[in-house]
């Protein structure tokens, strides 16, 4: 009987190649559109899922009360880690986190004959005993005990010395100033760990080499403990709440308290609003989920209205069968045979189209998704989509066609219900309105990209080019700086102690004359060197730019607008305030420039002068169109000045660009789903276009023997077909109006959603839709009257 069943819904599928053809593209787009969205959110809930204590580990953040406020931050004090575990008996491990270079740079390392640059980070001594990140070589309780050694990765271990198992107590040296001992390797970080790194140094290392993390006051590393199994996470939490009172006194103007989060749902959970957590990646993979679901709904959609736009010429054998004996389950079973057939046909396609989209789909999304052939899970998931599918989009055409009356049928006077073409109307709605919406999305997006690319952010962000400062570039930064400006392809020279995108440190000892002792401010806080305010072409509301002119600019400040606001000063220039031991006068005032994502309001900023701080970045500003002579210039110089470093630099519009990398890739996707999804919507108003062609054949011979022109006629049906799709774009635009504005509310900075925005959109869907009925109407407007006639 099955194999029966096999055979005529096969015949049923020859017989309209045209019909099957499009049904299985329609449905075969919509699986591996689906296929392709649920690889990337199963990928992204599986971050961080591999750790085997992960039910156990947790991150610390800090909340913060001030100036009326609530803010918070993974930024913790470099001592917090310990001291935790210390006092809170629960805590059975921990370790503090610090990247070794500063955002968007990386180190140099020498072994041998061999010099390269590699990323990593400063992790404590129970770093390995939290983390899975396995060894290769090693013991996970003394890898990071020791100060001076270092953990390599496989692939670092291999490149340097070969073999990973000849690594261990070998001597590497570090940005050649340290040589650092092997003392494990671990296997390479997988690309589903949200930490990636190339190399791990001691926690006693990042002590020793930055004394500020004896003040509590200050804030940089990240936080991980992990809880013994039987411990309370609430109760922990409670615990530590006010765990910093143990180092700071209490300032009830700026209150703080410290937090759990799991770490296993940090990646996708990363975003505080009032200081709590508040969404985060997530967002994103609740929207794919739902638009993976409903691009399929629209590839099912389409086939009901193809299949029932070719009800007509498949009533006859209907009503035949019915005659002979056919019971309606029968035929219902028929149909639906038919259906999961072509389901069975487009769920081949669509692996095999998602197999050859998979290279550029993960050279856009940055990820490596394969599809699990080896996984018995995958194959039931596929066989799970051939019977859903299958019966969702078979459902409806299948009770259709076997409820349909034999004698009137086989009369030839076959008639469609109010409410079965009220139905086929509503489901061209229904796609239509998601398809607007995508539309509407797309366009937010990538508009607000744009405001976010071409936005003044205070500073020139064109033809200015980052260099890290290292090895001897700390001592010959002076000679660099003046033969570099003696070309005639650089403008200007400064440095930095981190980058304008990364100003992350903050300050709270900032106090003034007349300060409240009871309010405490934090400060962003940036160490540069001369020149800087002309380097980075900021504008000064009132004084002048550190110079070597005057000798007491070496305790003098910058402050920036919010600054000046926030201390209150009228007349700031030649006032004196005080940084922690640093007591010094204002020089000048710089305007508000972003030092931080547009997530984010501008904070109060301070700088000082400091011309040997020893690590950061040198800008240098190039005039413009002489990019080329001007990296040339000074990859050579570089060479000679710090010969043990390879030569590497950044531009600043590429480096601010990182700051959206996720909301770019977004974008380029929410393009892609919105197109796909209009495509597919596109063959759903071609099958009503021709089922509504067909049912009015009669009508439109006699429009035409009466005299209608052709184009009336075509008029005529496109109103028609287009009325379902203004009625979508109702429905839609409200609740992207919605949704789009709820999203741009994680912007402190966003554009606004202008009415033109939406006509834009509903003018574009429009017209994609009037293209599509076009071919239907004009077929329909140039038939023959006679024919059309004596057919009836």
């Amino acid at each position: 009987m099955f194999r029966n069943y096999i055979k005529i819904a096969w015949r049923g599928i020859i017989r309209g190649k045209g019909f099957s053809v499009i049904n299985i593209m329609g449905l075969a787009l919509g699986l591996a559109c689906s296929l392709l969205i649920m690889l990337w959110v199963n990928d992204e809930k599986n971050v961080d899922a591999f750790h085997k204590n992960g039910s156990f580990l947790y991150q610390v953040y800090e909340r913060n009360y001030f100036d009326g406020k609530v803010d918070a931050s993974y930024n913790t004090q470099g001592l917090l880690a310990q001291e935790l575990k210390k006092t809170v008996p629960e805590v059975q491990y921990e370790s503090g986190f610090e990247f070794a270079a500063p955002p968007g740079s990386s180190n140099t390392f020498e072994a041998g004959k061999k010099i390269t640059k590699m990323s990593g980070a400063f992790a404590g001594e129970d770093f390995f005993k939290m983390f899975s990140y396995p060894l290769l070589q090693g013991n996970a309780a003394t890898a990071l005990n020791e100060p001076n050694t270092i953990a390599l990765s496989k692939y670092m271990a291999e490149y340097f010395f070969g073999d990973a198992s000849d690594a261990v107590n070998k001597i590497i040296r570090f940005d050649n100033k340290e040589d650092l001992k092997v003392s494990a390797v671990f296997d390479n970080v997988p690309h589903g760990s949200s930490l990636q790194f190339d190399f791990l140094r001691t926690w006693a290392d990042f002590v020793k080499q930055n004394n500020w993390v004896h003040n509590w006051s200050n804030t940089s590393p990240q936080t991980f403990i992990q809880l013994r199994p039987d411990a309370d996470a609430a109760k922990v939490q409670d615990k530590i709440k006010s765990f910093l009172y143990n180092y700071q006194q209490k300032n009830k103007s700026f209150i703080m308290e410290l937090a759990l989060q799991p770490f296993t749902e940090k990646y996708l959970h990363s975003n505080f609003k009032d200081g709590y957590l508040d969404g985060g990646r997530i967002e994103y993979v609740h929207l794919f989920s739902i638009i993976a679901v409903f691009v399929l709904l629209i590839a099912c959609i389409n086939f009901m209205n193809l299949a029932t736009a070719r009800s007509a010429k498949r009533a006859k054998e209907v009503g035949i069968r019915k005659v002979i004996g056919a019971l309606r389950s029968t035929l219902i079973a028929r149909f639906m045979g038919e259906v999961m057939l072509l389901a069975f046909f487009s769920i081949i396609i669509a692996v095999l189209l998602t197999v050859l989209a998979l290279p550029a789909f993960n050279g856009l999304t940055g990820k490596q998704l394969t599809l699990p052939f080896g996984q018995p899970a995958f194959w039931l998931s596929i066989l799970g989509l051939i019977i859903v599918t299958g019966a969702v989009a078979g459902s409806y055409p299948a009770l259709f066609l076997s409820s349909l009356k034999p004698v009137r049928v086989l009369k030839g006077s076959l008639k469609f219900s109010w409410s079965a073409t009220f139905f086929r109307k509503a489901l061209v709605v229904f796609q239509f309105a998601m398809s607007a919406f995508l539309v509407i999305a797309m366009m937010v997006v990538y508009k607000q990209l744009n405001y976010i690319q071409t936005k003044n952010l205070g500073y020139d962000r064109g033809n200015l080019i980052y260099i890290p400062i290292e090895g001897d570039l700390v001592k010959n930064f002076e000679l660099f700086k003046q033969r570099s400006l003696a070309d005639p392809a650089i403008v200007n020279i400064s440095k930095m102690r981190n980058s304008p995108t990364g100003i992350s440190h903050h300050f709270l000892d900032i106090s003034w004359p007349g300060k409240d002792p009871n309010l405490t401010v934090p400060f962003a806080d940036a160490v540069v060197g001369y020149d800087f305010v002309k380097t980075m072409n900021l504008q000064l509301l009132s004084g002048r730019d550190f110079s070597k002119d005057y000798g007491t600019d070496s305790v003098g400040f910058l402050l920036n607008e919010t600054a000046v606001n926030k201390i209150g000063f009228k007349d700031p220039v030649g006032k004196t305030i005080s940084w922690g031991s640093h007591e010094g006068h204002i020089i000048g005032v710089i305007k508000d420039f972003h030092f931080s994502s547009l997530h984010e309001r501008i904070e109060p900023l301070i700088i000082r002068l400091d011309e040997n701080w020893s690590w950061g970045t040198i800008f240098v500003r190039i005039k413009a169109g002489r990019t080329n002579e001007a990296l040339t210039f000074l990859q050579q110089l570089c060479r000679q000045l710090n010969p043990a470093f390879p030569f590497t630099y950044q531009f600043s519009d590429l480096e601010y660009a990182k700051l959206y990398k996720s909301e770019a890739v977004i974008s380029k996707l929410a393009n892609l789903f919105a197109f796909l999804a209009i495509f597919i919507s596109c063959l759903g108003l071609f099958g009503l276009a021709t089922f509504t062609a067909e049912q009015r054949t009669k009508e439109i011979g006699i429009r035409k023997v009466l005299g209608a022109s052709s184009s009336s006629i075509m008029k005529l049906l496109s109103v028609n077909f287009l009325k379902p799709v203004a009625l979508a774009f109702l429905i839609a635009f409200p609740v992207a109006w919605w949704a789009m504005n709820s999203w741009l509310q994680d912007y402190v900075y966003k554009i606004n959603m202008n009415g033109w925005l939406f006509a834009i959109a509903g003018a574009l869907t429009a017209g994609i839709a009037l293209i599509t009925v076009s071919y239907q109407s004009i077929k329909a407007a140039l038939v023959n009257p006679v024919g059309a006639l004596r057919a009836e």
